[in-house]
């Protein structure tokens, strides 16, 4: 169980890390299962020709008792609230990375997108549709070196007023990362470090950023979403933690609330 102070650092920071939430077991069974995907060897570093592979979701048992352990989802009940958030069937995508002193090509500031409307766009919605979280499974040990995510704390906060007047349909996702790293780019930053089986649970809406690897040891990690059930509910007399970042973020300086234009519309399913 989070304590209450760790969930009021996730209202106000965006994030938080759940040490040891995969048991060392299921993480080297997991470790294994991603060294096979990538066709490379962990043993002949001449193999390790990228900066990145990308491997799309896997469910075998491994992941999916990964991402389902008793800490997760008494951790996922207390942010996203509780019976609001499926149990994920496995995990994915996993950007592995790797020691190279290569551009990665993917380091930008940016937030997850929500969903993909018909026409294939990606799309961010207030209500975040498609996205309770944001998760980040740390595979092997991470340290500075080891291109952790970089995090903006706090940034969580900058997107709502970007999205509050843009209907449950949202944003375009690409032109939202763009302003939404214009508008957090004082935040302090710091990075995703820590020991394999430690989990970073998200806030939907943070704004983080991949690097390159300058370590020795190649970096293994899931960036999943927890899928919600529904919409968040910015009506709620008992808002989730989710929802108390969104709200938070529409208070605008003047003290009054940028949401009111929207906080009536009921919440739809997706």
């Amino acid at each position: 169980m989070l304590t209450d102070a760790e969930v009021e650092s996730f209202v106000a920071d965006g994030f938080v890390r759940v040490p040891g939430a995969v048991p060392r077991a299921t993480v080297e069974e997991c470790r294994a299962q991603l060294w096979e995907a990538t066709g490379c060897s962990p043993t002949d570093p001449g193999s390790w020709t990228e900066p990145v592979v990308r491997i799309g979701g896997l469910d075998t048992p491994a992941f999916r008792e990964a991402a389902n352990t008793p800490a997760l989802h008494a951790a996922y009940d207390q942010l996203a609230g509780a019976g609001r958030w499926r149990a994920p069937l496995g995990l994915g995508t996993f950007p592995i990375r790797f020691p190279s002193e290569k551009a990665p090509g993917d380091d930008g500031w940016h937030l997850d997108a929500g969903w993909a409307a018909e026409t294939g766009e990606y799309r961010v919605s207030l209500r975040s549709r498609g996205r309770a979280l944001l998760m980040l499974f740390l595979f092997s040990d991470v340290g500075p070196d080891d291109a952790p995510t970089r995090i903006r704390v706090g940034s969580h906060l900058d997107v709502p007023p970007l999205l509050a007047t843009a209907g449950e349909e949202g944003g375009a996702w690409f032109p939202l990362c763009a302003q939404a790293a214009a508008a957090s780019a004082g935040r302090r930053e710091v990075a995703a470090t820590g020991r394999a089986g430690d989990v970073f649970l998200c806030h939907p809406f943070l704004i983080h950023a991949a690097q390159r690897h300058g370590g020795s040891t190649p970096r293994f990690l899931a960036q999943p979403p927890l899928e919600p059930m529904g919409l968040l509910d910015l009506d709620s007399p008992a808002p989730s933690p989710v929802e108390r970042a969104v709200l938070a973020g529409l208070r605008r300086p003047d003290g009054r609330d940028s949401s009111l234009s929207v906080r009536h519309t009921p919440a739809r399913q997706p």
